[in-house]
């Protein structure tokens, strides 16, 4: 299957990751590809950590991989925040990770609903009432209704926990807004994001990933084929209209165990 790609587009959580632990081969399969000349990139939803720390994680594992070569959802909402409001306040129900990148980019936080001017939902573990009620009140106040992703879930190693479109639904009954933006996994945001970083024609273009409606959702989007793996959220088979994956693999492992 490989002979056929000279990129690869690789999901974090699910597909290369659960928590802390690598899925099985990931480190072989990802150090296979690099070995044969191939681009790989790895994009992920995921706002808990900068991308040093992905990084870190990752080379710390046994990982032939540069910091360059990933892509998360803080730095496409960082970017357009930067690029078109850069003198407006936000609030994010969001871990201090996530509040930090952006508040070192010189983006302002603040938890006075007076003053916000842009509310940003992501993963949140420490998510409390307090949190949703600033949330709502900056929105009814007029602020803007963002999001870093739109995951319902993220698995982790023992299932899954609540991610940011859990959090979304909850606001959006409470204040009546829709949320006008989102910036991970398929948006065109993050589309983008990943087209400048390669320079390979689609059709040598894989995308790995273990959800329907972000991964292979994306990969769609793109042009590309796309393989779906079963260590995520997703136990193929599973049914899908209109999300149509080129491959269902095992793991990322099949990359370069099977024919």
């Amino acid at each position: 299957m490989i002979e056929k790609y000279d990129a690869f587009i690789f999901d974090l959580d699910g597909t290369i990751y659960k928590g802390d632990n690598l899925i099985c081969n990931a480190d072989v399969t990802i150090n296979k590809l690099k070995e044969l000349k191939k681009e790989v990139i790895f994009v992920s939803n995921k706002t808990t950590g900068s991308i040093s720390d992905y990084f870190n994680f990752l080379k710390n594992k046994g990982m032939n991989i540069a910091e360059g070569e990933i892509i998360n959802s803080t730095i496409v909402i960082k970017n357009h925040l930067l690029n078109n409001y850069p003198q407006k306040k936000f609030f994010a129900i969001g871990e201090q990770s996530f509040i930090n990148e952006l508040s070192k980019a010189g983006i302002e936080y603040s938890d006075n609903p007076d003053l916000i001017d842009i509310v940003i939902i992501t993963l949140d573990r420490e998510l409390n009432y307090t949190k949703l009620e600033t949330a709502a009140k900056a929105l009814e106040k007029g602020a803007k209704f963002f999001a870093a992703n739109i995951d319902n879930t993220c698995p982790v190693e023992d299932g899954e926990v609540l991610d940011a479109g859990s959090t979304i639904s909850a606001l959006e009954k409470r204040t009546h807004k829709k949320l006008e933006k989102h910036f991970g996994k398929p948006s065109k945001f993050m589309i983008d994001e990943i087209k400048s970083r390669l320079n390979v024609n689609k059709d040598k273009i894989l995308l790995i990933g273990d959800r329907l409606e972000t991964d292979i959702l994306t990969g769609n989007l793109i042009g590309v084929d796309t393989a779906l793996v079963a260590t995520g959220v997703t136990n193929y088979p599973n049914g899908n209209a209109d999300i149509h994956p080129t491959y269902y693999l095992d793991s990322v492992y099949d990359l370069i165990n099977k024919r």
